[in-house]
């Protein structure tokens, strides 16, 4: 094979000359700095400086950089420096303006004097035809062309022979070749001018750009970067599809996205693709988005085997978690070591940590964006796997080729084999547990200016642990979202959908006390949203959404005509929650740009509801009830309103080196009730009213962004000041299931976080991974002796997540085609807990005294696991693709506590440190792909 390229390679040059036959021309003279750039980069540069076009094998260069600086040099000198002391050849045909580029081999551009005599170079050879560019100037009234080729000139707009320069305006969608699907974030730039975008959600991009010529440079992660010819006459439209990137042994420097960490403006984003999601290694070996998420900066947890996240000293309530704008209340599945999100349907996640966009508003602390896949528009394709306690089945198929396609997803687990082999004498012995999920995503293409997509999802988890009581609880979502292109300068989103949360807890198997427990919320929502480009250093977001909530707080009723359970029925509540937005990013110079923007939200609260009140400046006790005040259905109890500022700055020191600050606000309408550490199926969502205000948060923060080795080596450090006010925390003894009045057992804090987060990331090579470090503090504080009982005397303490530092460290290794590793070292401070300290005697019954709130910290956490992954054969014609994943999960079998609890054992207090896995845990999956 290697015989014939370079065969072709010299057939292919001879050709050339002998068509077209070659002469002498001046060539200008070329300065540039290559300061240790990659070999691709190095040819970019040079055909931006000159005339000629390069043609050679990448895999044969990938290993080359180039360190050289010259100042007005011919090109050939400049090769002649680089390829000094290599095995690398350049031929350079003038007449053609063409470099043919080789390894090993030399080629000539030129036959041998005297081969062919003069003049019979024509005797039997037909005349070229004259080449002539095609005219496009109909191409607004037809489809859009989807450019495949590097080589070939697309024409854009309406050539004119009265060519007059300006701007225009080139849009157009980035596709998967293979599957037809959207890309997302894929950056797409030209460097003269040194102009670029990254495509939206949808795939879509929009570029302002000079008339005349250019070459699209097209870069996405886990593609093949690509380049893309066109002629811009005036504004149109471009789709461009790109192909999927089998990666070489060799590192192959990827362009995408590989300044995006610098250039962005946002701060504290964090975006994680499926590929790298599937190489961290997790418990049971089943990737997970959440625990992958834990492995970034600033994100943490209070456990093992936690529900939920807390980032930057938020609590878990205070994440918003949207898939496919869905909202989802318990993102977790199996007690939390599995996430509520199938991999296989999956195309990747954004975390917002600050600099939260204008059109993402209810939470706190951040935002989860989880994007689902779209199904092959061109065939039929899916995946399926089996591990130790889970199997998951995904097809993809297009249901009319190239408009419409789905993608269906599920997965099970059938643990109850593994709960089986615990020992009889075992607390957990007689466990059952399981989980389901479902994923249906349908896109259709209505025209070149309308899209539809549906996403549905629904879950469900069941166990009971051993005890008399199962615990279950359900995600049930629906959402419609409409895409219509007004201009190539503005669309808009517009969508409705359903999403409700419920859990259910029952008790049967004692007839007298049998009962089910149920909460449920349930939420409407409706969205419009609109991206307006105004001009090449305006673009404006700006749109409306609106919540319905309806809570059922908690319902007991008795099961059987045996049981004695009385029925508690805490009353319905219901609100509206809505919001108008609007963001501008400004470009004020290549060095600046700005993003500022206003989002005003307000909260109904609606009737019927029969509302307690309280006397001013007198704690919400049960005793200072002064009144009930009876609302009917609709009318407006309560409403909270108010603006909310969204600022970030970036400065560019230079093309590798960034400056950032960003300021935003926040506000949260509904609170989740737990009295655990983290989410559990008893957990109740209340929302804000007459006696529980809104919680209230402010962030400002500062980064660094550099990169280092030709951006193949991304750093970054961001610090950060957050308040919050009016976070609920709950009094001593407080009872929050079945609580009629629950205003008299929460109450309203005040806190502060504060942090540093450090970051040095490899995204790309045969050896990638990042290390992270987080320190971060979490206080609170409740001083208003009006509102009851002061904790730790009105002094501040920490939250119950309150873990100083973290450190974390992901490695993967490319073997070869078939084999990789991957590794994940984390380590944590322990979060704080309360303590007993001493017992006494009072009025003849025995109490206990306890410690300041949190003022001790059980042990610290530390965990290594490891994972090989196996790949089949890479044979592009076969049924079927399949891998193996084997891994361990807590290597180093290190007892972790999860939590302590204390126990009176006769006379004496004990206390006990509960670990989830104290031993290593092995695991084995096996893929197939079809």
């Amino acid at each position: 094979m290697k015989i014939f390229y370079k065969i072709f390679i010299l057939f292919f040059g001879l050709l050339f000359n002998f068509f077209y036959g070659f002469g002498q021309s001046t060539d200008k003279l070329i300065s540039a700095d290559f300061e240790k750039v990659t070999f691709s980069d190095f040819v970019l540069s040079l055909e931006q400086k000159s005339e000629y076009r390069f043609y050679y094998n990448p895999s044969d260069f990938d290993s080359l950089s180039v360190d050289l600086t010259v100042v007005e040099k011919p090109l050939a000198y400049i090769l002649d420096q680089a390829f000094s002391n290599t095995s690398f050849y350049y031929a350079i045909d003038q007449g053609r303006k063409t470099v043919f580029l080789t390894k090993k081999y030399a080629i000539s551009t030129t036959l041998p004097v005297g081969l062919i005599e003069k003049g019979s170079i024509n005797s039997g050879i037909p005349k070229q035809p004259e080449l002539k560019t095609p005219d496009f100037s109909d191409i607004r009234d037809k489809d859009v062309p989807i450019a495949t080729m590097e080589n070939k000139l697309y024409v854009i707009g309406t050539k004119i022979n009265d060519f007059k320069p300006g701007n225009a305006i080139l849009s157009g969608n980035v596709l998967d070749a293979r599957t037809g699907a959207p890309l997302i974030g894929v950056a797409i730039f030209v460097e003269n001018p040194r102009i670029g975008v990254s495509t939206d959600q949808f795939g879509y991009y929009l570029l302002t750009l000079p008339k005349g010529r250019h070459v699209l440079n097209i870069s996405g992660v886990g593609f093949k970067s690509a380049r893309r010819q066109v002629m811009l006459y005036g504004n149109g439209e471009l789709n461009i599809e790109l192909q999927e990137q089998v990666n070489t042994l060799k590192e192959v420097v990827v362009t995408a996205e590989k300044t995006a960490n610098v250039n962005r403006t946002q701060m504290g984003l964090e975006k994680i693709n499926i590929q790298t999601i599937k190489q961290v290694p997790t418990v049971f070996g089943e990737a997970d988005i959440l625990r992958v998420m834990l492995t970034l900066p600033g994100v943490k947890s209070v456990g093992e085997a936690s529900t939920g996240f807390n980032v930057r000293g938020g609590a878990t309530d205070q994440n918003l978690i949207l898939f496919n704008d869905a909202t989802i209340y318990n993102p977790s599945h199996f007690f939390g070591f599995f996430s509520a999100f199938n991999p296989e349907v999956v195309k990747d996640a954004e975390l917002y940590k600050s600099s939260i966009p204008g059109r993402f508003g209810g939470r706190l602390a951040s935002v989860l964006d989880v994007h689902s896949r779209d199904g092959n528009k061109k065939k039929l394709t899916g995946s399926a796997g089996i591990g130790l306690i889970t199997t998951r089945l995904n097809v993809e198929a297009p249901l009319i080729k190239d408009k419409t396609s789905f993608i269906l997803g599920g997965r099970t687990s059938y643990s109850n084999w593994l709960l089986k082999m615990l020992p009889d004498d075992s607390e957990f012995n007689g466990a059952k547990a399981g989980f389901y999920d479902v994923n249906l995503h349908l896109t259709h293409e209505i025209n070149k200016k309308d899209n539809l997509y549906f996403t549905g999802y629904i879950s469900g988890d069941n166990s009971n642990l051993g005890s008399d009581t199962t615990y279950s609880y359900y995600n049930s979502n629906a959402s419609i979202k409409w895409k219509h292109i007004f201009n190539t300068r503005f669309y808009g989103v517009f969508s409705t959908g359903f999403d409700k949360y419920e859990n259910i807890n029952h008790s049967d198997e004692n007839p007298v006390n049998a009962y089910n427990l149920n909460f449920s919320i349930n939420q409407t929502n409706l969205k419009a949203g609109f991206n307006y480009y105004l001009n090449p250093k305006n673009s404006l977001e700006f749109g409306l959404n609106s919540i319905y909530y309806g809570l059922n707080p908690g319902t007991l009723t008795p099961i059987g005509n045996q049981s004695l359970v009385q029925t508690n029925k805490v009353s319905a509540e219901q609100a509206l929650e809505s919001a108008l937005y609007l963001s501008n990013r400004y470009e004020m110079s290549s060095k600046l740009s700005l993003d500022f923007g206003l989002r005003y939200s307000m909260f109904n609260y609606l009737g019927p509801k029969e509302v307690y009140t309280y006397p001013p400046n007198f704690p919400k006790e049960v005793d200072n009830i002064i009144d009930t005040v009876s609302y009917a259905r609709n009318d407006l109890i309560k409403t909270y309103q108010g603006p909310e500022y969204r600022l970030s700055a970036r400065y560019n020191i230079s093309d590798d080196f960034s400056v950032k600050a960003a300021y935003n606000t926040m506000r949260q309408y509904i609170h989740l009730l737990s009295n655990t550490t983290s989410m559990a199926p008893t957990d109740i969502w209340k929302l804000s009213d007459l006696n529980i205000r809104p919680q209230f948060g402010s962030q400002i923060s500062l980064g660094l962004y550099k990169n280092f080795k030709s951006n193949t080596i991304e750093t970054s450090v961001e610090v950060y000041h957050k308040r919050i006010k009016d976070y609920l925390d709950y009094k001593s003894g407080a009872v929050l299931l079945l609580n009629h009045h629950l205003e008299t057992d929460v109450v309203n804090t005040k806190g502060k976080a504060y942090g540093l987060e450090f970051m040095i990331k490899k995204p790309l090579g045969k050896l990638n991974g990042w290390l992270s470090y987080t320190y971060s503090r979490i206080l609170l504080k409740m001083d208003d002796a009006n509102a009851g009982q002061l904790i730790n005397n009105g002094n501040y303490y920490p939250g119950n997540y309150d873990k100083p530092h973290d450190v974390t460290l992901i490695g993967n290794y490319k073997i070869s085609h078939r084999f990789s590793t991957s590794f994940n070292v984390t380590y944590s401070t322990g979060r704080p807990i309360t303590l007993p300290l001493a017992k006494f005697n009072m009025a003849g019954s025995e109490r206990t005294i306890y410690s300041d709130r949190n003022a001790y910290r059980i042990p610290d956490y530390f965990r290594t696991d490891f994972s090989l992954n196996i790949d089949g054969n890479h044979k592009v014609h076969q049924l079927t693709h399949s891998s193996w994943t084997i891994g361990v999960y807590n290597l180093t079998g290190r007892n972790n506590t999860y939590s302590t609890y204390f126990t009176k054992e006769g006379r004496s207090l004990k206390g006990y440190k509960l670990a989830i896995f104290p031993v290593p845990i092995p695991f084995v999956n096996y893929n197939i792909r079809f």
